[in-house]
C-alpha cells in the first residue's frame, strides 16, 4: 500500500503538475494528515494553478502549526493546573 505522500505525488503527476513542483509540494506538506488534505483539493474537478496549490499548501501548513500551537499551550495549561492542584491540596492539608 502506498503511503499518502506517493499517492499525492502520483496524483499530482496525473493531474499533469510538474514533477520538481510535485515533489516540492510533497516533502513541503510532510504528514499524512496534510497530504490528505492535498489530496482533496487536487482531486476536485478543475486543474489548479501552481500559485493556488502553493497558496494551499502554505495555508495547510499554517493550519498545522496553528494546531501544534494550541496543543502545547493546552499541555502547559493543564501542567499548570496541576502544580495549583498539587499546592492547594498541601494547603488544605496544613490546615487540618
Amino acid at each position: 500500500m502506498l503511503g499518502k505522500r506517493e499517492t499525492l505525488y502520483k496524483l499530482m503527476m496525473h493531474r499533469g503538475y510538474p514533477e520538481e513542483f510535485s515533489k516540492l509540494i510533497c516533502n513541503e506538506l510532510g504528514t499524512d494528515f496534510l497530504c490528505e488534505r492535498m489530496m482533496y483539493y487536487i482531486a476536485g474537478n478543475e486543474k489548479h494553478t501552481l500559485e493556488d496549490v502553493a497558496d494551499e499548501m502554505l495555508s495547510l501548513k499554517s493550519f498545522r502549526d496553528k494546531l501544534v500551537e494550541k496543543h502545547k499551550a493546552e499541555y502547559a495549561q493543564g501542567k499548570i493546573n496541576e502544580l495549583y492542584n498539587s499546592l492547594n491540596e498541601g494547603i488544605d492539608e496544613d490546615e487540618d
